[in-house]
C-alpha cells in the first residue's frame, strides 16, 4: 500500500467515524429532548401537587380552628 492508498484509507475511517457520531449525536438530542419533555410535565405535576396541598393545609387549619372555636 503506498503513501496515498493509506491516506485514502485514513480518510475513509474518518469520515465513517463522523457518519457514526453524528447518528450518535443525533440520538441524544432526541433522548435530551424527551428528558426535558418528561422533566416538564413532571414540573407541572409537581406543581399542581402543591396547590393541592396547601388548598388540604388550609381546609386542616379551617377544620382545627372551628373546632377549637367550639372546643372554647
Amino acid at each position: 500500500m503506498n503513501v496515498l492508498e493509506k491516506l485514502g484509507s485514513k480518510i475513509d475511517e474518518l469520515l465513517s467515524r463522523i457518519g457514526a457520531l453524528k447518528e450518535e449525536n443525533e440520538m441524544l438530542r432526541q433522548e435530551l429532548v424527551n428528558a426535558k419533555a418528561q422533566c416538564e410535565i413532571k414540573t407541572t405535576e409537581i406543581q399542581k401537587l402543591q396547590e393541592l396541598n396547601a388548598r388540604k393545609e388550609r381546609e386542616i387549619e379551617e377544620i382545627v380552628a372551628k373546632i377549637e372555636s367550639m372546643i372554647g
